[in-house]
């Protein structure tokens, strides 16, 4: 499969079901602009399995916040149950 049709694909699908959590306001990273970004990580973390790699990617990727002069590891934004998502979709993608 092309490598560009893959990474649209896990963006897509990381789009629509993944979210950052700040109280009880749910923010997708499609709509942060993070989703690309986390598809094209967790694919260059493949062969450490999607377990690790869904945890290896999130932390890798700092998302910044206010005026940009701090940023926050993604992993630290999103809750328990989305890292368990995240390593299903991967699961999923990776056995192709």
């Amino acid at each position: 499969m092309d490598s560009q049709i893959l990474i649209s694909d896990l963006e897509n699908c990381i789009s629509e079901k993944l979210f950052i959590k700040i109280e009880k306001w749910n923010l997708y990273l499609g709509d942060a602009g993070l989703a690309r970004h986390l598809a094209i990580e967790c694919l260059s973390n493949k062969d450490q399995g999607s377990m690790k790699a869904a945890k290896m990617s999130l932390k890798a990727i700092k998302v910044k916040v206010g005026d940009g002069v701090n940023s926050i590891p993604l992993i630290n934004l999103i809750t328990t149950s989305q890292i368990l998502e995240l390593e299903e979709i991967l699961e999923s993608f990776f056995e192709n």
